[in-house]
């Protein structure tokens, strides 16, 4: 039985694992922690002390689809976090030059920023109402 979501793993060439690292350490405050030695280059990202996003060195061999290629077929959205203080959050992300929109969901009861990281993935926030 699933209880909830343990983590992310994203997967990507060396150059832009670290490109990956510092936005997402920079722009949503997660924190680079320990990550055992799996014999293969990678971060692994915290929040609230749980390693929440994994970032692994993609293979020379694998081919992955999606924003690289943009005519693959891919069914991959969004990963969305819980996040606390919508306005100082904004003026983190707009400081860094990071583009962003947001809504107000009555329905769902959240503030939501929406974004993308450096690949291309998309990112959302949520805040409570």
């Amino acid at each position: 039985m699933i209880t909830g979501l343990h983590h992310l793993n994203l997967r990507a060439p060396a150059a832009l694992l670290v490109v990956l690292r510092d936005f997402y350490r920079d722009a949503l405050g997660l924190t680079p922690g320990p990550r055992p030695d799996f014999g293969t280059p990678g971060y692994w990202l915290y929040a609230g002390g749980q390693p929440v996003l994994h970032l692994s060195e993609q293979a020379a061999h694998e081919v992955k689809r999606g924003p690289v290629d943009p005519e693959a077929p891919t069914t991959y959205d969004h990963t969305a976090f819980a996040g606390s203080d919508p306005v100082a959050t904004a003026a983190h992300l707009r400081a860094l030059g990071v583009s962003f929109h947001e809504s107000r969901s009555a329905v769902a009861g959240q503030h939501q920023f929406f974004l993308q990281d450096p690949a291309g993935n998309g990112v959302e926030i949520n805040f409570p109402f």
